[in-house]
């Protein structure tokens, strides 16, 4: 791996696992990991939107090594499988992305309807929970693991009627925060060499979403193919530099 830039490149002979691949964020991330050197194995749920951002990849970079799989991340035996798959394979894993998303609300709090909490805390926080802990020993083995969790603004700033989502998105930051300092205490005097890091948004914006609504502005969002090129950035830094922060890419609030 070459170091600093966030050019093609810079991921030279790192391997990337991307968890939720398959959306307009999940194919951005795809696409510019492959751009940078890396060798990328996403995982969505739904088999042929993962293909799609697969083969999209695939066609942007000939030559790239892009492949998916998929995972049931509900499931920690799976994840684990995947994970320990990715590493027999290629011999190492240096990151893993969490991109897998989801949003429920309400028009106010006493409208919340407790079954979105139900939705939003296996699909926030469940996986969070199996990634971390399936790819974590792989990521300590590497001199450059990261982990990567997207978060949202709200977290930090809970509105009535998100009031699920945001303590979704709370909780998904806090074992993210666990999982740097793990990486902090096995880094031992020296500092680590692996981080977990948040990169938090306001909201994501693609130009699907553009099209549909020619009048919107957007405003504060962060569209996702900047959001990809801020994903490889976190390897252009120190561990202990990116490690255990929140990396804002709106405003904070």
């Amino acid at each position: 791996m070459t170091d600093g830039s966030s050019n093609g490149g810079a991921l030279d002979g790192a391997v990337v696992a991307v968890a939720g691949a398959g959306g307009p964020a999940g194919r951005a991330t795809l696409t510019r990991l492959a751009e940078a050197g890396a060798v990328v194995v996403g995982a969505d749920h739904d088999p042929a939107r993962l293909a799609e951002a697969v083969d999209a990849a695939r066609y942007a970079h000939g030559g790239a090594t892009v492949v998916g799989d998929t995972v049931d991340l509900l499931d920690l035996a799976s994840a684990k499988e995947w994970a320990g798959r990715i590493e027999k394979e290629y011999g190492r894993v240096d990151g893993v992305v969490h991109l897998v998303g989801g949003w429920r609300g309400s028009a106010s709090f006493a409208e919340t309807d407790l079954a979105d909490w139900d939705l939003l805390e296996k699909l926030l926080i469940r996986t969070v929970q199996h990634t971390s802990l399936a790819f974590h020993d792989a990521l300590a083995r590497s001199d450059h693991g990261r982990f990567v969790l997207i978060s949202a603004a709200g977290a930090s700033a809970p509105t009535a009627g998100n009031a699920a989502y945001a303590a979704s998105k709370a909780a998904a930051e806090a074992w993210t925060l666990a999982l740097a300092d793990a990486f902090r205490k096995e880094g031992g005097d020296d500092g680590p060499t692996s981080a977990a890091a948040i990169l938090v948004v306001k909201a994501l914006v693609h130009d699907a979403m553009r099209a549909e609504r020619p009048n919107a502005k957007f405003a504060g969002f962060t569209d996702v193919t900047d959001l990809a090129e801020a994903v490889v950035g976190v390897w252009s830094r120190p561990a202990a530099e990116v490690n255990g922060n929140r990396l804002w890419l709106t405003e904070k609030p």
